[in-house]
């Protein structure tokens, strides 16, 4: 039995039509070169002649040394009663200059009769003549039979026969796709072992998500034979996306026994999803299996004391394998295992023998039930147990801030105003800042005052901010939760802030991320 899967990415073709996701042509070239440093066997580029983007993305491609991937440019099969020579699609996949051409045919004798409407001894000269065609050039061949399952169930004959033909001009691989994503692993798995014994060259598997399955389809069509695998990063895709290969390659490489991307190179998967996320401006998925944010994340008492003393006992992998690692999440749930991993975790030395522990908990459940939440705040959850433990030194001491808006009744735009009076070091510094809304102000002028002492604040930029309102029964008093999330370019960290008004939740936050900062620096 063949153990090696080719993974083959159409995150550039396949992927770009979800909805949102668009790239540049130099963001698909920066994606194909890290797809090939990761060790991906296929990038398929795009479709030549859909748009100026990916034309100019083979051409750059073509000026590239790529070491593992080989490139594919993506097209269809000659239309009906036209010469491979004479169709102007066929001639712009072959002007994209890529050792792999992969080509997209009918297979549903449904499409066959009402899509193209065409007969179904045409199409199966179409699937043949387009693949012999660019075999006579010199250039490796995969067909995607579209909607082949789909295709099977109504006519499974004519489908095969679709495949019988494309073999026999000499295709290297069959891949049978699952366009409308709404095959069961069960039939997937069934079909593909049919495929296999009814075809002697080699077969892949395309799924897509509609039925949430697009990964355990892959995996069935892997099981029954298939040696090639198509995708996107994170799964994108149109509808609701396409099989995601973040998922399926560690299920594959390291659950199931295959090989085709090194051990070595899985230990930067995490960092590769976060890169297309970026480049695809998504935030990422904290749910995402292996690489999400909450994969290994861990907040009940009773597990995270079984993780304290047998990692696998609540992990199915070592989070290090794929590139993420084990979070412990402090709330009202939280036993004392949980403060003691978790403030281990920020490098704060705490025992089971530590006399605050205790306090820390009651502290914990009591701010939790007002409103605080520090699943998502380390840096408060930070400067909370340097309190509690009386060894927090504040950087700062707060006069007072005031925040104002005016608003002229032409309606040509706000003035928001921040002032801060603080003082640092026994010296009174009062800056005053303007801003996109009162917290952009706010925390300018906030910046402003301590720029001057604590020049190392400049690194700090604030990522994300989150409101939430917890007791929307009272209306315009209700109580606001604000969770700022900040970054040094190194770190990332979140705070959190609760009151009555949003403004003074949100400089609660805005210390907190400051704070955090000052004390890990010094």
């Amino acid at each position: 039995m063949n153990k090696t899967v080719a993974i083959y990415d159409t995150t550039l073709r396949d992927g770009t039509q979800a909805e949102g996701i668009s790239f540049s042509s130099a963001d698909k070239i920066r994606i194909a070169e890290r797809l090939d440093t990761f060790g991906i066997s296929y990038i398929e580029g795009g479709w030549p002649g859909s748009n100026p983007k990916d034309m100019e993305f083979f051409t750059e491609a073509a000026k590239r040394k790529f070491k593992t991937a080989r490139i594919a440019a993506f097209g269809s099969t000659r239309r009906a009663k036209t010469k491979c020579a004479e169709d102007p699609q066929i001639a712009t996949l072959l002007a994209a200059n890529t050792p792999v051409v992969t080509m997209v045919g009918k297979t549903w004798s449904l499409h066959v009769r009402e899509v193209i409407r065409t007969t179904p001894e045409e199409n199966i000269a179409m699937v043949a003549d387009s693949i012999r065609y660019f075999k006579e050039l010199g250039k490796e061949v995969i067909y995607d039979a579209e909607h082949f399952f789909d295709g099977y169930k109504d006519d499974p004959r004519y489908s095969l026969a679709t495949l019988t033909a494309a073999q026999e001009a000499g295709v290297d691989m069959v891949v049978l796709c699952d366009t409308n994503g709404g095959t069961m692993p069960s039939e997937i798995s069934r079909v593909t072992g049919e495929v296999r014994r009814a075809v002697k060259c080699a077969v892949g598997i395309h799924t897509h998500n509609d039925s949430g399955c697009g990964v355990a389809n892959a995996l069935a069509a892997v099981e029954a034979g298939a040696t090639q695998v198509q995708g996107t990063m994170n799964g994108y895709g149109e509808r609701t996306g396409n099989c995601n290969l973040i998922t399926v390659m560690p299920c594959l490489f390291l659950k199931m026994g295959y090989t085709g991307i090194p051990p070595e190179q899985l230990r930067h998967l995490r960092e590769l999803s976060t890169f297309i996320d970026d480049l695809a401006n998504v935030r990422p998925d904290i749910r995402q299996p292996f690489v999400g944010a909450t994969a290994f994340a861990h907040k009940g008492g009773i597990h995270v004391n079984a993780i304290e003393k047998v990692a696998r006992s609540y992990e199915h992998i070592e989070p290090e394998l794929v590139g993420n690692r084990r979070r412990v999440l402090v709330s009202d749930m939280s036993g004392r295992s949980n403060i003691l991993m978790k403030a281990h975790e920020l490098g704060m030395d705490l025992n089971k023998d530590t006399p605050e522990v205790r306090a820390i908990l009651k502290q914990l459940k009591q701010l939790e039930h007002a409103g605080y939440e520090y699943e998502a705040a380390d840096g408060s959850f930070h400067i909370l147990v340097q309190k509690l433990l009386k060894k927090h030194k504040p950087f700062f001491q707060l006069l007072h801030y005031r925040v104002s808006m005016i608003r002229d009744a032409g309606d040509t735009g706000n003035v928001v105003e921040a002032t801060v009076k603080l003082d640092v070091a026994g010296k009174v510094v009062h800056q005053v800042a303007e801003g996109d809304g009162p917290v952009n102000a706010l925390d300018k002028a906030f910046r402003a005052a301590l720029m001057e002492f604590f020049p190392v604040i400049a690194e700090v930029r604030l990522v994300d901010y989150k409101v939430r309102i917890l007791d929307s029964g009272t209306g315009t008093a209700a109580k606001t939760r604000v969770i700022i999330e900040s970054t040094d370019g190194k770190e990332t960290w979140g705070t959190v802030g609760v009151h009555d008004n949003i403004i003074e939740a949100s400089w609660e936050a805005l210390v907190d991320s400051v704070e955090y900062k000052l004390f890990k620096t010094q």
